[in-house]
């Protein structure tokens, strides 16, 4: 089964030229061409897609996609370069996770703040007469 481009847009909320770029740039392979000249993406397409996104949404490089991609395509022999790449992505994700847990304590402390000071108005206002 091939899907067209606006289908596999659709399925990853992605814009289309999003997907020429990845393929322009070497992330995927060519893509499959109708006699009319237009896309038909393959479930290999879809999921190297699915790899891609997972790897650029924390902020992998293109360049370094890149070089996965090709280590894939080396099969075992690459074994150790591969896994160096993704302990790599691990280490940057998890310093991301710390700086968000740091940011998540300070907005929680603000809210423990701000809700003491509503908890003392709301005490003061109903002592009095």
């Amino acid at each position: 089964m091939g899907y067209s481009v606006k289908e596999i847009a659709n399925m990853f909320q992605l814009p289309t030229h999003t997907l020429r770029y990845y393929e322009s740039e070497g992330l995927l392979p060519p893509i499959e061409r109708l006699p009319n000249g237009r896309r038909i993406y393959q479930e290999s397409d879809v999921r190297r897609i699915r790899m891609i996104l997972c790897m650029r949404e924390p902020g992998m490089s293109v360049d370094s996609i890149k070089r996965f991609n090709e280590l894939n395509d080396l099969g075992d022999e690459a074994l150790l370069e591969k896994r160096q790449i993704i302990l790599e992505q691990k280490t940057q994700i998890e310093g991301k996770i710390r700086e968000l847990q740091y940011l998540l304590g300070l907005l929680n402390r603000k809210l423990n703040h701000y809700d003491e000071q509503l908890a003392n108005m709301e005490s003061a206002s109903s002592r009095e007469p």
